[in-house]
């Protein structure tokens, strides 16, 4: 099959070391496909920007709470970025263009952005898969905090996290250490897609929703539930002969799962 260029570039990108893969260029790569005349270097510079701008202001004792507030009060207070709350399922929030020209977006992005900023001076952090809602944290030694991107850099402590999943879940969480640990760039990716795709499903783009799926399975081959995803896809879109095949190779994979009937079903009314 012939793809994109956009999908091209971004399994180039992610098929090196994790400690190699640039995050941001993997995400402009994933917008490449949304908008094939976007301008990949021009992006990266406006954040080498907003990084040298930050450097600039940066105390000449760098503690790192010191450098958080000053990242913080650049991005958000002087730029003006936001988390869109008005429109937090725009598929616009989660393209990286699209966040850094309208400075607004979704935890994820943000993080991104935040990461990208942090890398460019030096300043080492990670993206925190917490479910439900996504942070970031400086990697230093002396202390442990996380970083509320959508909310406008608030640093919080493992407790306060804690509230926070009570506030999204809207009852008690046990705070697993898990949740707090830190994401590998594929992780951080498929979760951007994964958000794209559960926006496109709602609004039965199913083209688009493929494509999500198809990219989550380049950094994730045969992972079983997108398997059968991209079939239900692939059905949906009447092309039957890759449904079959999606749905033939998810049963060999988890014969027992629970929706395997359902999945049976399917495959014998397309037989």
């Amino acid at each position: 099959m012939d793809f994109p260029l956009g999908r091209k570039l971004f399994y180039q990108e992610i098929r090196q070391p994790d400690e190699q893969v640039s995050l941001e260029r993997a995400a402009l790569y994933i917008a490449l496909e949304e908008y094939p005349d976007l301008d990949v270097e021009e992006h990266l510079n406006a954040l080498d920007t907003i990084a040298l701008d930050v450097q600039d202001r940066l105390p000449a004792e760098s503690y790192p709470l010191k450098i958080l507030r000053k990242i913080n009060q650049y991005l958000y207070e002087d730029l003006g970025f936001v988390g869109n709350t008005a429109e937090y399922y725009d598929p616009r929030n989660s393209f990286l263009n699209d966040v850094i020209e309208r400075r607004t977006g979704i935890p994820i992005s943000l993080s991104l952005v935040y990461l990208a900023i942090a890398q460019r001076i030096d300043f080492p952090m990670v993206g925190i898969g917490m479910p439900g809602h996504f942070l970031i944290r400086p990697v230093v030694s002396e202390m442990e905090v996380f970083i509320d991107v959508f909310h406008q850099g608030e640093i919080l402590f493992a407790q306060d996290c804690q509230e926070r999943m009570a506030q999204i879940y809207q009852q008690p969480v046990e705070l697993r250490p898990e949740f707090l640990e830190a994401v590998t760039p594929r992780q951080f990716l498929m979760r951007m897609l994964t958000n794209l795709k559960v926006i496109y499903i709602d609004r039965s783009n199913f083209q688009k929703a493929l494509a999500a799926t198809e990219r989550i399975l380049l950094l994730f081959p045969n992972t079983p539930v997108e398997l059968r995803d991209r079939g239900i896809l692939y059905y949906q879109l009447n092309r039957l002969h890759e449904a079959r095949q999606d749905f033939e190779d998810y049963l060999t994979l988890v014969p027992t799962a629970q929706d395997a009937p359902v999945i049976q079903q399917l495959l014998d009314r397309m037989r």
